[in-house]
């Protein structure tokens, strides 16, 4: 069966470009020209999605937004394709649940290497056999419903904030640097920034309130979850 890629953008010469090279290296191609019409063509469970920001209808950001909260897509990598620049832009398409962030223009060759590297990483995500519940003091993670919870009370985090959590807390008592953590998490495909950690350490830890310092920082090297007897 070949691999879906569902493919948005509101200009057609684009989309039928990249749609030419993506058939050429055997992919499935969906195509839709508005947000509000990505949305619909989720139905066909594509197994990646290739979504530009500046739309008519419902902007990528949006269409990333709602995509995340359904449960049946969560694990579906979205790459960001857009004209839109600056590391602002770049790091709120990871908040809301972006899988990378490319800015045009940018090759054919490229694009579809870094299509397959993020089809790779959702593969060997699917193989771990990672606990899908982590209870660690008054934190309880659930990584099936993306969901936390604070001594029993629901907590929203966005996608990238849930993983790095996630990630230090399947991990307790093991230090990360700021590169470990940007590689495991976001890949190392992706291009971001050491400060895009700090931020979303800080959100995370303003998220836990009292619980904030189970989250330690290790001068000079990174970040740990604290152990908890």
């Amino acid at each position: 069966m070949k691999t879906k890629i569902l493919l948005v953008d509101d200009e057609p010469d684009i989309v039928e470009f990249l749609q030419y090279n993506l058939l050429q290296e055997g992919f499935e191609v969906i195509a839709a020209f508005d947000g509000v019409k990505a949305l619909e063509k989720m139905s066909e469970k594509p197994d990646l999605v290739i979504l530009d920001i500046m739309m008519p209808k419902l902007d990528g950001y949006e269409v990333c937004k709602r995509i995340r909260a359904n449960e049946e897509y969560k694990n579906t990598p979205v790459i960001f394709l857009t004209a839109k620049a600056g590391e602002v832009n770049e790091i709120l398409g990871l908040e809301l649940g972006a899988s990378d962030y490319i800015q045009k223009p940018i090759s054919p060759k490229k694009l579809i290497a870094r299509v397959k590297s993020n089809l790779r990483k959702t593969d060997v995500k699917g193989a771990k056999k990672e606990p899908q519940k982590i209870e660690i003091g008054p934190i309880k993670i659930d990584r099936e419903q993306y969901v936390v919870y604070l001594n029993g009370d629901e907590k929203i985090f966005p996608r990238k904030e849930f993983e790095v959590l996630y990630y230090l807390a399947n991990n307790p008592g093991r230090v990360f640097s700021r590169d470990a953590l940007l590689k495991d998490v976001w890949g190392a495909d992706v291009y971001v920034v050491d400060r895009t950690v700090d931020v979303h350490i800080r959100k995370i830890r303003e998220k836990l309130g009292e619980y904030a310092d189970l989250i330690e920082t290790v001068k000079g090297v990174g970040y740990r979850f604290k152990s908890v007897e």
